[in-house]
């Protein structure tokens, strides 16, 4: 489709984003939630909706949510019940749902999103509201079998807790819904309620998707895309069903109000069904748990336990220490990358040399490995003092680089100044120990030092990397590139 007709339509966007909670027992029965065991293992008569059972409520799912709320400012609801959501589907064994209809326990929150700006302005700030967040139980999955009639059904995710997060309408891109799902896998991870592994399922999404003329104020009909796993196919996914119903909406056709999925291989998106209504679920309260009444003191306790937020950091990177938005972004990526880099910025004042270090020598190592942050062997106090040394003269950038900071990894509890005497790379800048490099670096080559004198003063580099060569990485640069100086002149 080309860009002129695409720019006549605005894209309306709400993402419902189900984060699967990080509890080790169900949201309602004490069956495990471990990942990958074998079908149909972490079952119980509770989970099955065996009758004469009983749900009991898991508190972690509530302190959880509580975290979650606080965390995007929400309005806290202090009394909230339980209902059942009805519908029949293979992977539902107990016929319903257990979640929350009328008593969301968090409404009226807020997310902001960073967008790159064009032409390489500096980045913009867009605020997107959360409806409400409430909790609910996990369905089963099925797994469909390419060429075959049967379906295979898997109910170890049934009732695993899970926490829906539901935006307003908002995003106005794939661009913008694609930042605003990177935040809330970003912050969820930093609070530790979910892994955020899309691959695994552990994160699902859910688009609402209509487009309406620009300058319009009534958003067209609502077209639901279900279950998306990776944040590239929720792009792709939105950006086929913007120009499929602008298409529609051109030939004078009506866009029908539908669920949809979607083709990873084709990057399509297919009907499934009619859009159901709330009447259709047939919600009522939960006869079998009780309300749950939060107190000011469980909500002061949540309140007073929230880690750092990968906002907070980054506006101290990046306002504090000067850093680049860049910079600042990557940091605050990772929970445990930005902890490490805040502690590390306690112990030396060269931040943008801490940045640098982090982002590069210590991201290469873990990489190289594919090991995560807190197996990193080196304490942020050992690196701090490895800057220092670059910082006073006392080693070389690239002897720190290239010699010492391996040799440290190997030996985690050595100081870096002992490192670096025991490897002979403490650099001097006595003149009366460096003449003699200087002197024979100089001999070395007449002919180039006859031409520098004679007006090549470019060939000043080749003389000082003769002499750093013959000090065998033990001379400050400074000191020799003033000694050079002096002897050509």
């Amino acid at each position: 489709m080309n860009a002129e007709l695409l720019a006549k339509y605005q894209p309306v966007i709400g993402l419902e984003v189900h984060a699967q909670l990080t509890t080790a027992s169900k949201a309602y029965a004490p069956d495990s939630t471990e990942y990958g065991a074998l079908p149909n293992q972490n079952l119980s008569p509770i989970t099955l909706g065996y009758p004469g059972t009983l749900p009991r409520l898991n508190e972690r799912v509530v302190e959880m949510a509580l975290t979650l709320g606080l965390a995007l400012d929400c309005e806290i609801t202090r009394y909230n019940e339980f209902a059942r959501k009805n519908y029949f589907y293979p992977d539902l064994p107990k016929g319903y749902q257990i979640t929350q209809d009328k008593t969301p326990i968090c409404t009226k929150g807020h997310l902001d999103i960073r967008l790159p700006g064009a032409d390489g302005a500096a980045a913009t700030t867009k605020r997107i509201h959360i409806t409400r967040i409430h909790m609910e139980e996990d369905a089963g999955k099925s797994t469909h079998l390419a060429g075959e009639t049967e379906t295979l059904v898997d109910l170890n995710r049934a009732g695993v807790p899970l926490l829906e997060i539901v935006s307003e309408p908002d995003l106005r891109s794939a661009e913008e819904a694609y930042a605003y799902l990177t935040e809330v896998r970003k912050i969820v991870r930093y609070l530790g309620v979910c892994d955020g592994n899309m691959e695994e399922g552990s994160l699902r999404c859910d688009v609402n998707i209509s487009v309406m003329p620009v300058g319009a104020t009534q958003y067209g009909q609502r077209v639901e895309v279900k279950n998306l796993n990776s944040f590239r196919n929720v792009q792709r996914a939105i950006e086929f069903e913007v120009e499929r119903q602008i298409s529609l909406v051109e030939a004078g056709e009506a866009v029908a109000g539908e669920t949809r999925g979607f083709d990873a291989v084709t990057g399509t998106t297919a009907g499934q069904r009619s859009k159901e209504t709330m009447n259709d679920y047939r919600y009522f309260p939960e006869p079998d748990l009780p309300p749950v009444v939060i107190s000011d003191a469980q909500l002061e306790a949540a309140r007073a336990a929230l880690p750092a937020l990968p906002s907070a950091l980054y506006r101290r990177f990046s306002q504090d220490f000067g850093l680049s938005e860049y910079d600042a972004q990557v940091l605050t990526e990772d929970k445990d990358t930005a902890l490490f880099f805040n502690e590390l910025t306690q112990q030396t004042t060269n931040y943008k040399a801490a940045a640098n270090w982090t982002m590069g020598a210590v991201k290469a190592y873990l990489n190289e490995r594919a090991l995560e942050m807190a197996a990193f062997p080196l304490a942020p106090a050992t690196l701090a003092a490895l800057i220092g040394l670059i910082d006073a003269g006392t080693v070389s950038h690239s002897a720190a680089a290239k010699q010492i900071f391996p040799h440290l990894l190997a030996n985690p509890h050595e100081a870096p100044a002992d490192a670096a005497t025991n490897l002979g790379l403490v650099q001097t800048s006595d003149a009366g120990a460096l003449q003699g490099f200087v002197d024979a670096a100089l001999a070395a080559y007449p002919d180039k030092v006859a031409a520098y004198r004679s007006g090549k003063v470019n060939l000043l580099g080749l003389f000082v990397g003769e002499v750093m060569k013959r000090a065998g990485g033990s001379a400050d640069p400074k000191a020799v590139n003033a000694l050079v100086r002096q002897a050509l002149a």
